[in-house]
């Protein structure tokens, strides 16, 4: 009686193995969708304003040390798990502060050749509102992916950076630094300065 069990149970196991055949499964890659930018100009006090993605659920504005005048505002985007930092400066028509200022930002975007694969440089210049400015795509697996400066070379110096909430991987976070990278262009676009 035991040897028919056996039977039936192998016989029962190669039925239902038998049928379609097994097929290797087709290369995916992930779909993260995200809404469209909904912006609003963020007027908060201070020297300048410009518009925002309302994705940015969170600001937080705070002075900056012991400059005078300087602010540096935070755009958190908590369902991206990313934040773009702002930091305004005044020049005050000072030309030494404006090159010191100009070789800051400039050589911060560069401390990420370390980890950068390649750093891709894009000119911005807006004649009629005065706004002249470089916009940085960092790739690879850098601590931050996008960073800019915007300035009307003679009062105001707007820099801003993009970091996650993550340890870099630049596969992983790619989709996301796409979507806050057309943020930080439409920021620097709609800056108007007061």
């Amino acid at each position: 009686m035991k040897f028919k069990s056996v039977i039936i149970i192998i016989l029962a196991i190669t039925i239902s193995a038998c049928g379609n055949d097994t097929l290797p499964k087709p290369a995916a890659h992930l779909r993260l969708e995200y809404p469209k930018a909904d912006y609003k100009r963020l007027e908060a006090g201070f020297p300048f304003t410009f518009e925002k993605n309302e994705l940015a659920a969170e600001i937080k504005a705070r002075a900056i040390g012991n400059d005078s005048g300087s602010y540096g505002i935070d755009l958190m985007y908590p369902a991206l798990k990313g934040t773009i930092y702002l930091t305004y400066k005044p020049i005050n028509n000072n030309k030494e502060r404006l090159l010191t200022l100009l070789k800051d930002a400039q050589g911060f975007t560069q401390e990420h050749t370390v980890k950068a694969d390649e750093i891709a440089e894009q000119l911005y210049e807006n004649k009629e509102r005065k706004v002249y400015g470089m916009f940085y795509e960092v790739g690879g697996n850098a601590a931050s992916q996008s960073q800019f400066y915007v300035t009307d070379s003679t009062s105001h110096f707007l820099t801003g950076s993009l970091y996650f909430y993550a340890k870099p991987n630049f596969d992983s976070i790619l989709p996301a630094a796409k979507y806050l990278q057309k943020d930080i262009q439409h920021i620097m676009e709609t800056v108007t300065w007061k």
